[in-house]
């Protein structure tokens, strides 16, 4: 019974090994051990870029993040041969804000860093695009 549970007037009695965590900064609310990817749209995705422990995570290209990006954020281009190589030295356990110009690529990364444990992800469904457009600060 790896992993199960039995509910018996609200309480939870787990038998055997189980998988649940508790989510960061908390003591008391499970996290499965399966990844959480959350899109959400510039308003959120900027509120939690101001807490300094969630990871910026601008997954374009070396010339687009040149161009201009959001501040504070680190680039890994989720088109390069070693980006699966290169998340292996990152703390899956942070979380990650993660942004592409318009969504799609940022959707794929966030797919692929779920396949690989991350657990805490958010992705900015309209993309770098949608923050410029919302007037929010970027830098060269």
């Amino acid at each position: 019974m790896n992993g199960s549970a039995i509910v018996w007037l609200g309480a939870v009695f787990l038998i055997g090994p189980t998988s649940a965590q508790a989510a960061p900064g908390t003591n008391d609310q499970p996290v499965s051990q399966t990844p959480a990817i959350r899109r959400v749209q510039v308003e959120e995705f900027a509120k939690l870029s101001e807490d300094k422990q969630n990871i910026l995570l601008d997954v374009r290209t070396i010339k687009e993040f040149n161009a201009g990006h959001i501040p504070g954020a680190t680039n890994l281009d989720v088109n390069l041969p070693d980006f699966d190589q290169k998340l292996s030295a990152l703390d899956k356990n942070k979380l990650y804000l993660v942004h592409c110009a318009a969504g799609v690529r940022s959707a794929r990364a966030c797919e692929r860093m779920s396949r690989l444990g991350f657990r805490h992800l958010i992705d900015l469904a309209p993309g770098f695009k949608g923050w410029e457009k919302a007037g929010k600060k970027i830098e060269k």
